[in-house]
């Protein structure tokens, strides 16, 4: 996996100069975080598939499942209850900003790190 810049940057303006908001690179591409919990990221992967990732939290699972483009993470055979990836063709801005305002609710229910 490769970090997309391109995707990175629609999603810092997605984001604007929200306050507690960092970036950090990890899950092989760049990720935002909101007080210290992943919101999201985006990266590129070795067949060149553009996608974003997003962290909505268990308790949001169903609900993302029935967004436009949700495809569940799936790591070692088991799917990862609340982290979604969506392919940037299926993410026009109405959809991102959904994606974005379910992860941004999550990372706001959780204790700042």
């Amino acid at each position: 996996m490769a970090i997309d810049e391109d995707l990175n940057d629609r999603l810092r303006r997605f984001l604007g100069g929200r306050s507690g908001l960092s970036e950090k690179k990890m899950m092989g591409g760049l990720c935002f975080l909101l007080n210290g919990h992943m919101i999201g990221g985006a990266d590129r992967t070795k067949d060149g598939e553009r996608r974003f990732i997003f962290r909505v939290g268990k308790d949001n699972h169903d609900k993302a499942r029935a967004l436009p483009g949700a495809v569940p993470m799936v790591q070692g055979g088991r799917t990862m209850s609340g982290l979604f990836f969506v392919r940037e063709d299926e993410a026009p801005d109405s959809v991102l900003q959904t994606w974005l305002d379910l992860a941004v609710e999550n990372a706001l229910s959780l204790p700042p790190k």
